[in-house]
């Protein structure tokens, strides 16, 4: 009926002096209360209106700190007026509105995993330590990693235009507190871009209710050495305008341990000379992370939005010490040398977007453009002494490198969605994108009695590279009660060039490929399902591996960029079935890289020189299992347990042949998220994670657990939270590696700094019921400014 459109309900809330309240929270449910329709906020006087409703019954709560929550059940069927509504003081009221239902830890669809982290001891953390216990997800160092793939990360469906080291840096300085949940999505749609094999999704809260909130929060990590890191956030909501604003600074110091052994080898294989090393490395950075979004609807149907995330490193500095004992294959010292690197970066990283949004009476346009500057610059000094067998010292060496890089990203794109019908959906879309990229390294040898410096010419070069890629794709989704069908294809046509000037090296490449992806789910009943995926993919090379540099480390240990390489294209194939409702699930998994892009050690047993190089496999195949289940033990207690047992697959030839390993592993993750306490204001979250031996880039790394636990208590009404993280319980997250085929033998220990105690404490203001339109920006170019 076209009247209903006209109906509203309104009111006045007073406090029991019958005084009126301003920024009370008006929530409208559905009548058994599992659904939020509608909520605002009462202005100066008290008074509240929700607009635009249809006839029905419907459940009405009031709420604000210090006073007991209002509900009344309401008939809709004209201009309701509940005329005044009186709150009382509650001095234990609960300061914040429940209003969502409360979901399962853990669900899965056909195409995507969704950690619900809502009400856990999680949010009191920060991003990357949610995605650290978040299933399937692995966290190393820089890296995230999803299934052996490297993701693509966004939040609210928006690409995070940041490198993975600047990434990690956002995520680790960024408070979990308004995340809604991770979606972990391995078969995304045509809309994603190709290289969006793998997504992360980070979902956060989504506001509701005018007014102001702010938070202040702190939190203290000791490791090895201790780590600070300080924040604030800030969102406004008024009418038709939106606008938050965050700020982070992250002051730390990590330590890293190792043993390396090189075998170098004769012509016969045979071991010759062992040179092990032990390498002592600290790292010292300082990090200031500021965002911040507007959003102004222009109308019920136009939405404009401008938003920027800025990064700035004005010190980073990290110290490796090196003493490497040389010894014959009898285990007899030949010698020993010493190398110290000290190097000394500073980088900013600024992105801006601007979206227009148009709503039509069955269709939404979207459009979307991105800006990113990002600078680096790098000061190294390598000195190096010599000793004999008798320990005496014989000469000393040192070099000086400078090195420095500036990318402009430019990306727009243009995005359609029709709705057909009540089940089927159909999506279009165009995107561009143009990267330049202009680095250059000096290095100097230097003489220790003059002081003087030289250009090493061998070791010094330039390098422009520029991209540019056109892309289109359409989507189309049918969901009915039986069966779920999505079927896409994304065109995407790649465009570049990389000259070194000093060198003469031109790389270009250009190339048009079609990206298809394909997902099917049928329901058997209401509790049993089968289903099936396919998608196919690119993940380029990031700009530094095709980069012809040599940056040498010390003098025995260089990393080398490679000109040559090509993309990775993956074939991606999925059948499952789904039980009991999705209790438990079972999956099979293929999938087929074609000239995967790994980063080896390769060494030279006539220079004794180990180069790292990024190079693209002839074959690489993964194929495994994978079985899910989750479940509450109690009404207070969720668990979820994932185990993935699986088989990879390595092919390369280097010029003797080709080499091919393969090896079976396993991994297996275990969560549990606990409520405690009558009130349920102390909230536990253990992750134990069980990585099993297993093959990387033909080196074997041996089995690691990785543990955290997680405990959040609110305190002051709920309007501060202190929290405590162990992470690495039990110091098992060290590891071994090994490279051993052909002419090549290595072996490293690394310890890691992952073992420590974090200490938080975040005090929220303002109106605390207000949830946050915070988003940081995401784009995949900006992903591969430092692979490397």
């Amino acid at each position: 009926m076209s009247y209903g459109q006209d109906l509203s309900v309104s009111g006045t809330i007073v406090d029991v002096n019958n005084k009126p309240i301003e920024f009370a929270n008006v929530i409208l449910f559905n009548e058994d209360e599992s659904e939020v329709l509608k909520g605002s906020s009462t202005d100066l006087n008290g008074l509240f209106s929700l607009n635009n409703l249809e006839p029905n019954n419907y459940v009405i709560k009031v709420s604000y700190l210090g006073y007991s929550d209002y509900k009344q059940k309401i008939v809709l069927n004209g201009q309701l007026d509940l005329k005044t509504i009186k709150l009382s003081e509650d001095a234990e009221s609960l300061d914040q509105v429940n209003i969502t239902v409360k979901k399962p830890t853990l669900t899965r669809e056909a195409d995507r995993l969704i950690f619900n982290i809502e009400n856990t001891a999680l949010v009191e953390g920060n991003i990357l330590d949610v995605l650290k216990s978040t299933p399937s997800v692995l966290v190393i160092g820089d890296e995230i990693t999803v299934k052996n793939s490297n993701p693509t990360v966004y939040i609210n469906n928006r690409k995070v235009h940041l490198s993975s080291e600047d990434l990690n840096q956002l995520l680790e300085g960024s408070s979990a507190n308004a995340i809604k949940s991770i979606e972990v999505i391995t078969n995304p749609s045509a809309k994603y871009d190709a290289e969006s094999g793998v997504v992360l999704n980070i979902v956060m809260s989504k506001n509701l209710v005018t007014g102001y909130q702010g938070s202040v929060y702190t939190n203290y990590t000791q490791g090895v050495f201790p780590r600070y890191n300080v924040g604030t956030s800030h969102f406004f909501k008024k009418k038709n305008i939106s606008f938050n604003v965050n700020y982070n600074y992250v002051k730390n110091k990590i330590n890293r341990d190792g043993d390396d052994t090189v075998n170098y080898l004769d012509n016969t294989n045979t071991v010759e000379q062992r040179w092990r090393s032990f390498t002592n490395r600290n790292t010292w950075s300082e990090t200031h992370n500021l965002n911040a979004n507007f959003d102004y609807s222009i109308n019920d149907n136009n939405t404009i939005s401008l938003s920027s995330n800025a990064l700035y490193l004005p010190y980073f500095k990290y110290r490796i010490s090196n003493n490497t004992i040389i010894s014959d294959n009898n285990g007899d010292n030949l010698s020993r040398f010493t190398a110290d690197n000290l190097s000394r970066d500073n980088k900013y990283n600024l992105g801006f977007d601007l979206d227009f949004n148009h709503s039509f009476a069955s269709g939404e346009l979207t459009f979307n453009t991105h800006f990113t500057a990002y600078n680096y610059d790098r000061n190294q000094m390598v000195i190096s002494a010599f000793f004999d067998v008798n320990d005496n010292f014989q000469n000393a060496s040192a070099f000086n490198t400078n090195a420095n890089q500036e990318t402009q990203i430019i990306a727009s794109k243009l995005d359609y969605s029709l709705p057909l019908n009540d089940t089927s959906s159909f999506e279009t879309g165009l995107k561009f994108s143009n990267i330049t990229t202009k680095s250059d390294i000096t290095q100097f040898d230097v003489d220790l009695n003059t002081g003087n410096e030289i250009i090493n010419p061998l070791n010094s070069d330039d390098f422009d590279y520029d991209e540019r890629i056109f892309a289109g794709y359409v989507n189309y989704s049918l969901g009915t009660d039986t069966y779920d069908f999505n079927v896409g294809l994304r065109v995407e046509q790649t465009s570049l060039e990389g000259k070194s000037p000093l060198t003469n090296v031109t790389n270009t490449q250009d190339y048009l490929e079609l990206f298809p992806n394909l997902s099917f789910r049928y329901n058997i009943s209401d509790e049993y399902s089968v289903y099936t995926n396919y998608k196919r993919s690119i993940a380029r090379p990031g700009y530094a591996d095709l980069n012809p540099f040599r940056f040498f480390l010390n003098d025995n240990y260089v990393v080398v960029g490679n000109p040559l390489l090509v993309p990775t294209f993956l074939d991606h194939y999925v059948v499952g079935t789904a039980l009991f409702n999705d209790l438990i699930t079972i999956e099979a998994y293929y999938q087929n890289y074609d000239g995967a892009i790994s980063e080896i050690p390769r060494q030279n047993n006539n220079t004794n020189i180990i180069e790292y190089k990024s190079v693209n496999f002839d074959k690489t195949v993964e194929f495994g299992f994978d079985f899910s289940i989750g479940f509450n033990l109690t009404e207070d207690w969720n668990t979820y347990f994932v185990t993935s047992f699986y088989n990879i697959e390595e092919e390369a030839d280097f010029g003797y042949g080709f080499v091919n390993q393969n090896q079976w592993s396993n991994y297996s993750s275990l969560t549990n998220n606990v409520s405690l306490l009558k009130d349920k204001s102390l909230s536990l979250f253990l992750d134990l994670t069980w990585i099993g031996k297993n093959l990387q880039g033909l080196q074997i790394v041996e089995d690691r657990l990785f543990s955290q636990l997680s405990l959040s208590k609110t305190i002051f009404k709920k309007k501060g939270t202190i929290s405590l993280t162990v992470s690495d319980l039990f110091n098992t997250q060290n590891f071994d590696v090994t490279t051993q085929y052909q002419n090549q033998f290595n072996t490293q220990f690394i310890d890691v700094d992952n073992r420590y105690i974090k200490l938080g404490f975040r005090y929220k203001f303002g109106n605390t019921k207000l949830y946050t339109n915070a988003r940081t920006s995401d784009l995949e170019e900006r992903d591969r400014l430092d692979k490397n």
